[in-house]
């Protein structure tokens, strides 16, 4: 049996709308086997144990791209990584699901087509990126080519995830994002993320607060979340070093130094309790290693 271990993702980071994502230490579990004949899935509500599954159908296309039939598969799924919360979730399917089938068919796929095909599953290259790759990318994608680099992100960062206990799907939220945007709001971000990738490889991380704006994505999808003004102020207000709405949301993501930030997490928390709708912290770190067979 093939195991395949995937790390959460947070996208957009800020200005970064769908060309930034990192790769964090929380993780979904996938377990592969080829039987001989059917389809088994387990670890999943019932409602996706079938050939709907977005992690076989990813399967299915890695086999259609190598010419490879399989005589029958099984499928042990132990997610950790919530689901339409703007953590990745669909990516770390993808990715698994793709790696696995490649793992089942002798490797044939080398990570840069891995890459491609789980891009052209997902239709972006943000989460999956960093997903495969660990660490902090930049990606875009280019007609059918897939440009990225890894970001050297200075040492003594941390990342605070505040999770809901409700989701919000990436079709809801990219609904309510503005056809046109004012010129002035383009040069905005790219001077955002500009001084973000910056300030990240310099570990100059008093410039994150500042870095962190942004004016395409961010306000609109906040009036869908119930107290994400009141949570980013917050956060500001505990003197993080930004805040920024991970991926599409709902999901609240705060950066903070590794050391000196020990009443963080209980004051945070101790705010979110004090809301209409439950939230959870989650202490998270950057993982280095991206998608891995075990």
């Amino acid at each position: 049996m093939i195991k395949v271990r995937v790390p959460a993702t947070s996208a957009n980071i800020g200005p970064g709308f769908d060309c930034l994502g990192v790769a964090l230490n929380l993780y979904n579990i996938f377990y592969f086997e080829e039987i001989d004949k059917g389809l088994i899935i387990e670890g999943c509500h019932e409602e996706f144990s079938n050939e709907d599954n977005l992690i076989y159908i990813s399967m299915k296309k890695c086999f259609e791209k190598i010419g490879y039939k399989a005589k029958g598969i099984k499928i042990i799924i132990k997610d950790n990584i919530p689901v339409s919360r703007g953590l990745g979730s669909s990516a770390a399917c993808i990715v698994g699901g793709v790696i696995g089938a490649n793992e089942i068919a002798g490797g044939v796929l080398s990570q840069e087509e891995i890459l491609n095909l789980a891009t052209e599953i997902e239709g972006h290259p943000d989460n999956v990126a960093p997903a495969l790759l660990g660490g902090m990318t930049v990606a875009i994608q280019d007609n059918n080519n897939i440009n990225y680099s890894r970001i050297n992100v200075a040492k003594g960062l941390k990342f605070y995830a505040m999770i809901p206990d409700f989701k919000l799907s990436t079709k809801e939220s990219r609904g309510v994002l503005p056809k046109e945007i004012p010129y002035k709001d383009g040069v905005f971000n790219v001077g955002r993320v500009s001084l973000l990738i910056t300030a990240l490889t310099n570990g100059e991380f008093n410039l994150l607060r500042t870095a962190c704006d942004d004016r395409l994505h961010q306000n609109y999808r906040g009036k869908l979340i119930d107290g994400f003004d009141e949570i980013k102020k917050k956060c500001e207000d505990l003197s993080c070093l930004g805040v920024f709405l991970s991926g599409a949301g709902p999901t609240i993501m705060a950066l903070l130094c590794e050391d000196g930030n020990e009443n963080f997490y209980i004051e945070i928390q101790e705010f979110l309790n004090t809301l209409s709708k439950k939230w959870e912290v989650k202490s998270l770190d950057i993982d280095f290693v991206g998608a891995k067979v075990l």
